[in-house]
């Protein structure tokens, strides 16, 4: 294993358990597109397989199959000859793996492995016998498969019901860095330690390793943003048709739905998303369920509500970046940003997306308050008055809920300096902090609790302010 990898320490030593190992081992590494699957693997084992074959996008399972006995004549170093299907396939990977001395792991590396899986392919159904009518009994095989379309991997792999049910020894699911590791990465490719400035990457990113590593030291953050995303030829300008396009088929209808979401920041239930799209049943329910699966939206429970009311929320930061600033920026410069720095769009932007850092980060949340090791709840609450209701509407995007009977609500503020609560801002805080009191008929002692980037300029002129957490929390 080499020294590159950042962060993905649990990783590596579940990988390690399955190489030293005294039986065979079927590994799976899976994750959203550009997450790092195949960099995990290639650093891992130090880009030495017995045996690699890379699936091919959008390729007839002629073409799949073609490729992969070229690769088997690369690694076995014999002529193949013409693979008519996946069980042709196998059977000659069998007899090349056969042919290799023993007392070692075998390692077989099938990356992107959902796109092999082309219509009426065999593919499935020969790699299920495969592995149960002998790489399973030999002891020294050691198969990796990666994918970027969760959902192919869930049900024909995790949830298999067939020859494959039970039959993954080691599931490794690969998700964004934190900020903390997010520091390290940057860190470690001599980005200056700025924390401020690595909250701003992190907007943008998300903590997707490939979208980091196009940053450059070098340029600020702004130069970075204008060369990525606003010069014509930015690698993440043209990023969101690929990215859903090899992700998912039938793209629009994701598309679709993602879009409705990034118009409503604080997040939809179910029924508000059917709504809007137009689109139920089923359809709705695998949509939901894949972008959820691939880390591009969360569900998260109303605080006092039943699981059917749950809020679904945009959460690929990447996503809503387009979404803002993007999807129609036909006149925009070169350079837009760099001239925009200080607009109120940017600004609110920033704010919003900060809110969002934050409720990703809330075990780092628990850490920061003391009650990392507590059992909790964390959910989010919304009040919509009707006519008849003499109390305004109010919301509050993350409450965690605690075991010793304490609630806290958050207020989650990005500044570029200590956050200042004017009287206004109390009053509407402790008369919001009411509301829930009233609504939810909670016996518990609820308190407020703020989220800021460089803490509160007067904590101690409001009694509404029960703890306070910076930025710097937000990184352990």
């Amino acid at each position: 294993m080499t020294n590159k990898l950042i962060a993905r320490h649990k990783e590596c030593g579940q990988l390690e358990r399955c190489l030293q190992s005294d039986q065979s081992e079927f590994v799976i590494v899976y994750g959203r597109r550009r997450i790092g699957k195949t960099f995990l693997i290639e650093q891992f084992f130090n880009k030495k397989y017995d045996f690699k074959f890379v699936g091919g996008h959008k390729l007839s399972s002629k073409a799949q199959l073609a490729n992969f006995a070229k690769a088997l004549k690369k690694y076995a170093k014999v002529r193949i000859n013409e693979l008519n299907s996946w069980s042709d396939a196998f059977d000659a990977l069998e007899e090349y793996l056969e042919s290799l001395p023993e007392g070692r792991k075998k390692v077989v590396f099938f990356d992107e492995m959902p796109w092999i899986d082309t219509q009426r392919s065999d593919f499935v159904s020969s790699l299920e016998y495969f592995w149960n009518s002998w790489a399973a009994s030999q002891e020294d095989i050691l198969f990796v498969a990666t994918g970027s379309s969760t959902s192919w991997m869930v049900e024909n792999l995790i949830e298999n019901q067939g020859g494959l049910h039970n039959r993954i020894t080691e599931s490794i699911y690969l998700r964004p860095f934190t900020l903390g590791e997010t520091e390290e990465y940057l860190v470690k490719r001599r980005f200056p330690k700025d924390r401020y400035q690595t909250l701003q990457f992190y907007m943008l990113t998300g903590g997707v390793p490939y979208y980091l590593s196009l940053l450059e030291p070098r340029e600020s953050v702004a130069q970075n943003i204008d060369r990525l995303c606003f010069d014509p030829r930015g690698k993440l300008r043209m990023e969101f048709d690929e990215l859903y396009n090899a992700l998912f088929s039938n793209a629009q209808t994701y598309v679709n739905v993602v879009k409705v979401l990034a118009e409503n920041k604080s997040g939809l239930t179910r029924k508000e998303i059917s709504e809007k799209t137009k689109i139920s049943g089923s359809t709705l329910t695998g949509i939901l369920k894949n972008l959820e699966r691939s880390d591009f939206i969360d569900k998260r429970l109303q605080y006092g509500n039943k699981k059917k009311d749950s809020v679904y929320r945009l959460i690929d930061f990447y996503t809503l970046f387009y979404y803002k600033f993007l999807e129609s920026d036909g006149t925009r410069d070169c350079q837009w940003w760099t001239h925009n720095i200080s607009s109120q769009s940017i600004l609110s932007w920033m704010g919003l997306t900060f809110e969002l850092i934050c409720l990703e980060h809330h075990e780092q949340i628990k850490k920061g308050l003391g009650i990392g090791g507590m059992a909790t709840s964390v959910s989010t609450w919304r009040h919509v008055a009707d006519k008849n209701d003499m109390t305004s509407g109010a919301q509050v995007d993350m409450v965690i809920d605690r075991a010793d009977r304490i609630i806290h609500l958050f207020e989650m503020k990005f500044s570029t300096n200590k956050f200042k609560i004017t009287k206004e801002y109390e009053k509407k805080i402790r008369e919001r902090l009411w509301l829930f009191q009233e609504i939810t008929k909670t016996t518990k002692a609820v308190v407020q609790t703020f989220v800021t980037t460089y803490g509160l300029s007067n904590p101690t002129a409001w009694s509404i302010v029960h703890s306070e957490l910076t930025m710097d929390d937000l990184f352990t």
